[in-house]
């Protein structure tokens, strides 16, 4: 068989290393020789161009004389074998105590071995390259892979400080009635949104909304949404179009763009309408949980609420519902985001222990935020979004 391969022969007989540097050439391997291996040692490290080295054992460096260094210590990472005319079992223990890879008596009776060893050895240095080349090149993409990273964060920083721009103010009075919220994203851009605005002189129309996922397609689906709001409402000012008071009406519309949107998104929500003269709530849910609280002198429950998510089905179907409201309550709205942070193991316990929170701290949405611990966290491990409709009673 044809080989190949860089050799080097280290022999202060010149003939006896010349003999070992032809069997080398002869075979295929590219062979040089030269007398000492003390002048090659700084060029024998990890990114020597040889292949194998042939070195007598006596054709060492000083630092050998005592076995005081190995080949690894002196920084030699090409394999070595080694030879002697001396065929003593001394000479190749001091040999393989070196790090030599293979050890052989000269002059060499078996050439067929020799050369297998050889190839052995190439074959071992070419691992070792590519094992080197492999390492660099996954220090590179490391590298690209922290700036793609840090790029990514600056992007998300920035798309997160537009999101939180679209938010609405926080709190929001009209009239007697105190609007306010809290968003919590799990990384830099939230899935999670809640808006409210005024309609005509005595409606506030609010939503909130889970969307599936997290990142920047999740936050462009929020967008989406509140764009829709936005387009209902000016088309209520402009063309008399009552889409926007209508719960159920938003949310088929909102089911209907996020599946032409068509990039695998859904969204949980709760939309309602707020009529201050009536002090009354029409409200429609999209498969969000946990249901909206409703606090007030009679205690702390859940409203009742059932429906598809939004994006998911085209024929999806919601209930519309209405409520007398409390001359003075606190509607509450969370993504499920909160569950993740209750302490109990199952929904059934965490829905349980949510509304006892409510019942026994939420004399305002501050003091429930504090006592969730929301007024400290900055992220999740899911988004977390919370809106809070409040009324006062008058000359309070």
């Amino acid at each position: 068989m044809a080989y190949s391969g860089k050799v080097l022969v280290i022999d202060d007989d010149l003939n006896r290393g010349s003999n070992l540097a032809d069997l080398a050439s002869t075979a295929g391997f590219t062979a040089s020789v030269e007398r000492s291996l003390d002048s090659f040692n700084a060029s024998l490290g990890e990114g020597s161009d040889w292949d194998v080295v042939l070195c007598d054992v006596q054709a060492t460096p000083k630092a050998w004389a005592a076995e005081g260094a190995s080949l690894r210590e002196l920084n030699i990472q090409v394999p070595v074998m080694m030879f002697s005319n001396e065929p003593r079992s001394a000479s190749m223990m001091r040999a393989l105590r070196l790090g030599a890879n293979d050890f052989f008596a000269t002059p060499v009776e078996d050439s067929e071995a020799l050369l297998a060893s050889i190839e052995r050895c190439v074959r071992l240095r070419t691992m070792s390259r590519e094992l080197r080349r492999s390492r660099q090149d996954l220090e590179a993409a490391n590298r690209e892979l922290k700036n793609t990273v840090r790029v990514l964060e600056k992007d998300q920083q920035a798309g997160r400080q537009v999101q939180m721009r679209m938010l609405p103010t926080s709190p929001m009075v009209v009239s007697d009635y105190m609007f306010s919220h809290t968003i919590i994203p799990s990384l830099y851009l939230s899935g999670d949104f809640t808006d409210y605005f005024t309609v005509d002189d005595h409606y506030v129309v609010f939503f909130m909304a889970d969307v599936s996922g997290h990142g920047s397609s999740s936050a462009f689906a929020t967008v989406l949404l509140k764009n829709l709001f936005a387009r209902k409402r000016s088309d209520y000012l402009r063309r008399s179009d009552n889409t926007i008071l209508g719960p159920v009406a938003m949310l088929t519309l909102a089911n209907r763009e996020l599946l032409e949107l068509d990039v695998g998104k859904y969204a949980t929500m709760v939309v309602g309408v707020l009529d201050q003269l009536e002090n009354s709530l029409q409200y429609s849910v999209a498969g969000h949980l946990p249901l909206p609280v409703l606090v007030s002198d009679a205690g702390a429950k859940y409203l009742e609420g059932e429906g598809n998510a939004v994006g998911m089905m085209p024929d999806a179907r919601y209930n519309e519902y209405s409520l007398d409201l409390p001359e003075a309550f606190m509607l509450a709205l969370f993504s499920d985001g909160i569950l993740e942070i209750l302490p109990p193991k199952n929904l059934i316990e965490k829905e349980a222990f949510f509304l006892d929170v409510f019942s026994r701290t939420a004399d305002t949405p501050d003091e429930l935020v504090s006592q969730l611990g929301l007024d400290t966290a900055e992220t999740a491990p899911d988004d977390i979004a919370a809106l809070f409709v409040s009324k006062r009673v008058s000359g309070e």
